[in-house]
């Protein structure tokens, strides 16, 4: 472990390297305890750096056998080694050579960073800073080199050796029993898009010819006897290919891609140039293993790291703090596929539902940052969702107000102007600005300032003089070291509905009219404090329908009516906003029941909503959509709208009791739903089919949280005669969520069936980890013991402890603050074996101070425990010191 202090880094103290590394030839000889890496580097002095300035090579936990320089030993006053650092005092100010060879243990490597072994298998995973657990070098993300690398192994243990890049000589080295293979990347790269991959492994291979004839092998290499379950990731692989060609004319450069799936990974999976190693619940499906979810899931990340090549590798982001410029921007991208590949708008939906989730709260909360940080303590603490999940939000917003046209010219400006270089957060912007001939520095606030925008909007009809009034304001909270915000640049687009459904003309006037472009464009744009806008010759009271699609990363406050909202619901044009409008509804009705709860009272519910969800149920046009409507906003999601004080218990009844409404209210629409969308049909994973069970499942949890006596057998029966991962799990997790003998035995029997597929078992820990219930964190202690279980495994820690920590809003904020505490003591214990899963968890935390006071102080108290503690790794300590603030 890590005990020295860690000191932060600063954007404003960015300088260029000193020094630059054009090659680099490795010779790395893979040994389960003792690997040799030999590196070969061929360095210059930085122009832009400074003359004469030490060459300073970063090192973590390093094993040094021997440096040369120009081929010749280097006097001991001139050289500092440590397992940390080479520090060269002198170093040549013309081109040179520097020759290294160290040695490292892959298997002692729980940490999963660097070269380690998952199960029997060599893998790396170098992002952001873990190629200097395997040589030293200048481990910063604008130092570009061509590599060469020669991977060396025992034929009995690794079979398969792939690198990046294409393969230029493999063979045997006689009397050895080993064999090697020399693979050779063209393309310039940061370090941190190295990777090798050794082992015994299984593989499907097809091939895809681009669109000016280049042929790629392409190829996926998985655990022995999981091949088949990569079927569905190599016909996800192809589609990406094909699409990122006719959407944003980026073509494949290499003679081969590889993906390689692993079962001990720290993140999803990783874009190194070539050879793309993914965590392997990301890649293997079968439909009596992987639900719907996991079958989109799987098509998404796969898109994500393959359009990486471009928006990530080709052109790479400058330092760290310019995370967001490939992150986001590809994360933005593998949306619009999936929106491509399944329903626009259910896409548009469940994103949202991400950013509410995970990123709002992390604005609202101590561990705030701006989209492009100022500074870090450790970066792999900010693989966060503001990076991520707003991060695209800011691309799309970019779209909306720049229009479709200069967007696309803006994106092939950046690709022509950009390609093989290290780029900014200012030259992608500047980009845009240049192809939409506009100026856009206040839409770039958006990467500076953290916090999440409050818009407000109050409307007024004048009958009279047939004119509709609607007044915006803006503003942000404080959020850690930005007291005041400045306005940002906030598209909204809208339209007009009148009370029948039909779409009014839009039409401004006086003083406070909207440009001709708004009116085209549908889209107000707000850039100061307040903003008036007045419509014209509106013959009738219109319903507003604001922020469409979800065009800005806002909260909206919603004055409308609950008739309005209704209105809405059943005709708003944008579906995105028909959602909304229910959600909104739904989250009123939540929010006064919390209230009504903590005073001892049953909550009643208003009737005409469950009278709108009855009439969205029968709808038939988008299932998917049905399902998405008729879900209620989420424990976590009523909390967020309290915003303080928060009774995660009461949140909980009253959503429980609304749940028991509709089904009540409901029942034989639900049952009828449900029955009849019971197919026979062969399993396809198609967004067809996945929504109409998607509506099934939905409609059958509702049945049974309002008719337990009915709905459970009828989940039981579902349960036991499932045909597909997708109902077999929806079951299970309603039977999960009714205490009664029926749930152990379906426990039971489901781990039975599947002992042998551990990302099933992930599933199965997932939902008992979840129970709303005092015993559970008894059950996930003794989980914990549990053979299938392990620390070391990020997959199962994730599906028990971080199921609790996050997903289990009442227990994990137990009011005995029993939750807190079993968190903090697994994050200090696992602090040492893996101090990036360690963070994670600890990031459960984030909301703590929105909590009722008494929780507050019992939350507080546990972080104060892990703060406390002597040698905490820099991942574990940043978390823990800016969520005390």
């Amino acid at each position: 472990m890590r005990t020295d202090i860690p000191q932060p880094v600063r954007l404003a103290d960015y300088r260029p390297s000193d020094y630059l590394i054009d090659r680099v030839e490795l010779d790395i000889k893979l040994h389960a305890t003792a690997t040799r890496v030999q590196s070969k580097l061929s360095l210059r002095p930085n122009p832009k750096g400074v003359p004469g300035a030490p060459l300073i090579l970063d090192g973590d936990d390093l094993k040094a056998k021997y440096v040369l320089l120009n081929g010749a030993q280097i006097d001991s006053s001139g050289l500092f080694l440590t397992p940390d650092q080479l520090r060269l005092e002198t170093p040549p100010q013309e081109p040179f050579h520097l020759e290294i060879e160290t040695e490292i243990d892959p298997t002692a490597n729980t940490r999963l960073m660097g070269l380690y072994r998952s199960g029997t298998a060599y893998c790396t995973q170098c992002e952001a800073e873990g190629f200097r657990r395997i040589t030293y070098f200048l481990d910063r993300p604008d130092v570009l080199s061509v590599y060469t690398t020669r991977i060396e192994a025992d034929f009995r243990e690794a079979q398969v050796l792939l690198g990046n890049g294409n393969r230029i000589e493999s063979g045997t080295i006689e009397g050895t029993g080993r064999h090697f293979a020399i693979w050779h990347d063209p393309f310039p790269k940061p370090c941190y898009l190295f990777a090798l991959v050794g082992g015994i492994l299984g593989s499907i291979h097809d091939r895809f010819v681009t669109r000016s004839g280049r042929d790629v092998a392409l190829g996926i290499y998985v655990e022995p006897g999981k091949e088949t379950s990569a079927t569905y990731a190599m016909d996800a692989l192809k589609r990406s290919m094909a699409w990122d060609e006719e959407v944003f004319g980026r073509e494949y450069d290499l003679d081969v891609f590889n993906i390689v799936a692993v079962s001990d990974f720290n993140m999803g999976a990783m874009e190194n140039k070539g050879l793309n190693v993914f965590n392997d619940k990301y890649v293997l499906a079968s439909p009596a293993t992987a639900t719907d979810t996991d079958y989109a899931q799987i098509e998404a990340v796969i898109a994500h790291e393959y359009f990486h090549n471009w928006t990530g590798n080709r052109i790479t982001c400058r330092d760290w703090f310019q995370l967001c410029l490939k992150e986001g921007l590809t994360v933005y991208r593998d949306h619009e596929f999936s929106a491509d590949m399944r329903s626009r708008a259910v896409r548009r939906i469940a994103d949202v539902r991400t950013l509410r989730s995970q990123q709002f709260p992390e604005d609202a909360g101590p561990l705030a940052h701006n989209v492009r940080p100022d500074t870090y303590l450790e970066i792999n603490n900010f693989y966060t969702a503001t990076v991520y999940e707003k991060g695209a939000e800011l691309i799309r917003m970019l779209k909306v107000l720049i229009g479709d046209e200069a967007f696309h010219k803006g994106m092939d400006l950046y690709f022509a102007r950009h390609d093989g270089t290290a780029a900014t957060i200012e030259e992608f912007i500047a980009c845009f600005a240049e192809a939409a001939k506009r100026d856009l520095t206040q839409f770039s606030l958006w990467y500076h300032q953290s916090g999440t925008p409050h818009v407000e909007v109050e409307s007024a009809y004048d009958k009279q003089a047939q004119t509709l009034t609607l007044d915006f304001t803006q503003s942000c909270k404080p959020t850690p070291g930005q007291d005041t915000k400045q306005p940002f640049l906030i598209p909204i687009a809208f339209g007009l509905i009148a009370s029948d459904g039909a779409p009014i003309a839009l039409q401004a006037g006086g003083s406070d009219q909207a440009s001709e472009d708004e009116l085209a464009r549908g889209v107000i744009e707000l850039a100061t404090t307040r903003r008036r806008v007045v419509f014209q010759s509106v013959p009738t009271r219109p319903v507003p329908s604001l922020l469409r699609g979800f065009s800005a990363p806002v909260r909206l406050g919603n004055s409308s009516s609950e008739a309005d909202l209704l209105t809405l619901v059943a005709h708003d044009t944008d579906s995105f906003n028909r959602w909304q409008a229910a959600q909104t509804y739904a989250t009123r009705q939540l929010l006064h029941a919390v209230e009504v709860v903590r005073s001892g009272r049953k909550p009643i519910y208003d009737e005409a909503f469950i009278d709108a969800l009855l009439r969205v149920l029968e709808q038939s046009s988008d299932p998917a959509f049905i399902a998405q409507v008729i879900t209620l906003p989420g424990e976590a999601d009523l909390a967020r709208e309290i915003g303080e004080n928060v009774d995660p218990d009461a949140i909980h009844g009253a959503r429980k009791a609304l749940r028991q409404a509709i089904g009540e209210g409901l029942k034989p629409n639900l049952l009828q739903t449900y029955q009849a969308l019971t197919s026979k049909d062969p399993y396809s994973p198609d967004a067809t089919a996945a929504g109409r069970r998607a509506l099934r499942n939905a409609a059958l949890d509702l049945f049974c949280a309002g008719n337990p006596e009915e709905g459970l057998p009828l989940a039981l029966q579902q349960f036991e005669s499932a045909t597909t991962m997708t109902d077999k799990i929806a079951a299970l997790s309603i039977l999960t969520a009714h205490a009664g003998p029926e749930r152990e035995k379906a426990l039971e029997a489901f781990y039975a069936t599947h002992a042998s597929e551990a990302l099933v078992i992930d599933k199965w820990f997932i939902l008992q980890a979840t129970i709303p219930e005092p015993e559970t964190l008894a059950r996930v202690k003794s989980l914990m013991q549990h053979a299938a279980f392990s620390l070391h495994n990020p997959n199962r820690t994730r599906s028990l402890i971080g199921a609790f920590a996050t997903g289990n809003q009442t227990q994990f904020n137990a009011a005995d603050g029993s939750g807190y505490d079993f968190l903090a003591g697994i994050v200090l214990e696992l602090d040492s074996i893996n101090p990036q899963v360690a963070a994670r968890l600890l990031a459960a935390f984030r909301s703590w101070r929105s909590l009722e006071t008494k929780r507050q102080g019992l939350a507080e108290a546990a972080l104060r425990r892990v703060a406390s503690v002597s040698g905490l790794s820099p991942d574990v300590k940043d978390i823990a010191e800016r969520s005390l603030g």
